[in-house]
């Protein structure tokens, strides 16, 4: 039987990339298996192997781990539209965070309202890479607000973009990139050299994410629109991430917040910029941030659904 002609437009990366965020929405990350751990277990089986202090050997194990990534994605785009649609959706549900970001975020907060401060410092570990033992329950709430703001657009922004202008090769690679980053992009000793391509390549998928990640941050907040572009160019750029800076000092502006300052992580103390020109961040922020970074999410997977839309009349 020949598919009707509306079903004959469907595009079915399109139709993937909606699923698969609905999946996540859903059901949030796969329980079992999951295949970004699966991915970090063959990215650490390769570093084992390849690990010199050097910059050529991370371009090399960079290469060797993106290789079966970039076949998986390569042949999904090309199969028949149906199965190219189911690969697509378990590929966008698989790579997406936004869900169990938020089941994260709201953890943190919940222990915090509850006067459980240590058991939040302990939870945040899940979304922050600095030193927590000494958070006070503000900079508990600090940290967990910026990683949501961060995290929208590496978890949820990035595959939905990439996703849209590429298809599943586009998911695949940056959700392995943004995998490896947090792997190797350390300034560690043992990282400071062999993590530079991890860390660059990172900066390179991320910069168009990043940047939608503000514009769907202004259009979740149309009273503040206009400040949080105008935070965003003003404060992001005096952050050490081209990529983090925008995104954080926008839910920053949008929250009314000030995020940024001191941090302490296992290499050192970073006294880091102040992005925003608000309060400090409390606890009852963190639900705020948290539906922000939903608003961002429906924002940005319609706008994933209109791009592909376009791209396949042209």
């Amino acid at each position: 039987m020949r598919p009707s002609p509306g079903t004959a437009r469907l595009d079915p990366v399109a139709v993937g990339l909606v699923l698969g965020w609905l999946a996540d929405r859903a059901l949030g990350d796969p329980r079992r298996a999951h295949p970004v751990a699966l991915f970090g277990t063959w990215a650490g089986w390769v570093e084992s192997h390849t690990h010199r202090d050097s910059r050529s050997a991370g371009v090399v194990t960079e290469a060797i781990t993106l290789a079966p990534v970039l076949a998986l994605g390569l042949t999904a785009q090309r199969l028949p539209a149906p199965a190219c649609a189911a690969a697509t959706t378990a590929l966008t549900w698989a790579a997406l965070g936004g869900t169990s970001l938020g089941r994260e975020g709201t953890a943190v907060h919940d222990l915090l309202a509850t006067g459980d401060l240590p058991g939040a410092r302990r939870r945040v570990r899940n979304l922050v890479g600095r030193i927590t033992d000494d958070l006070g329950p503000d900079d508990v709430a600090r940290a967990a607000v910026e990683s949501v703001a961060e995290n929208s657009s590496d978890a949820v922004v990035g595959t939905l973009v990439w996703g849209a202008l590429i298809g599943p090769t586009g998911i695949v690679l940056h959700r392995a990139v943004n995998t490896l980053d947090a792997m190797h992009g350390h300034r560690s000793t043992r990282y400071a050299r062999f993590g530079w391509a991890a860390a660059r390549l990172d900066d390179v998928l991320g910069w168009l994410p990043a940047r939608v990640t503000v514009l769907a941050t202004s259009a979740a907040s149309p009273r503040r629109a206009v400040d949080v572009m105008r935070t965003a160019v003003r404060d992001g750029r005096a952050h050490p991430s081209p990529n983090a800076g925008p995104v954080e000092a926008g839910f920053a502006a949008a929250l009314d917040v000030r995020l940024g300052g001191r941090t302490v992580y296992a290499s050192g103390a970073e006294d880091r910029a102040v992005l925003g020109s608000g309060r400090a961040p409390v606890t009852s922020d963190l639900p705020r941030a948290v539906a922000l970074a939903d608003r961002v999410g429906v924002i940005t997977v319609a706008g994933a659904l209109l791009l592909r839309i376009a791209l396949r009349r042209t």
